[in-house]
Parts: structure tokens; sequence; C-alpha cells
């Protein structure tokens, strides 16, 4: 069971997912996103991965390094990203 963090990451994402829907996806594709739910699965792409961490920075108002970027292109489903961003602001408070 995801805590409220972790739903308003997923909600983050699940905002992300249905606007790139617009592009061609079908967004009866996404279904219910859950941490366990992997990125390939949603489509994501590098340039859609760095569209999330955007979408988080604008969130809560942190930055997201270039070098912290590329070492989450190895991030595999959507709990990796909600644990590497609790980690992000843990350092930051």
């Amino acid at each position: 069971m995801a805590d409220q963090f972790a739903t308003d990451v997923i909600a983050l994402i699940k905002k992300r997912t249905e606007s790139e829907s617009g592009e061609g996806m079908p967004a009866s594709f996404v279904g219910e996103i859950t941490i366990a739910t992997e990125l390939d699965a949603l489509g994501f792409d590098s340039l859609g991965l760095a569209d999330v961490l955007w979408d988080v920075e604008q969130a809560y108002g942190i930055k997201i390094d270039m070098n912290t970027a590329d070492a989450w292109s190895n991030l595999k489903n959507v709990g990796d990203v909600v644990e590497a961003v609790r980690g992000l602001l843990a350092k930051e408070a």
C-alpha cells in the first residue's frame, strides 16, 4: 500500500502519462498506476522520464541535476521513482 507521498508522485506520473496519451498512446493503455507499475509499461523512454523528473522538480521545488537524472535512467518501476525522489528530498531537508 502506498503512503501519501507515493500517492502524490503516482498522481504526477499519471498526469504526465495522460498528457502523453494525446500524442498517440490511447488513454486506456494506462490503467491503474501503482508503485509496482513498470515505467516501460507506461511508454516512458528517457525523454519521458526526464519529463517526469521535471514535473517532480516543479511540484516539490527541488532541482535534479543532470548527473542525478542520468543515474535515474536505470529506474525500472514507479516505486523506484518514488524512493529516489524521497531520498533526494531527505537530503535537501
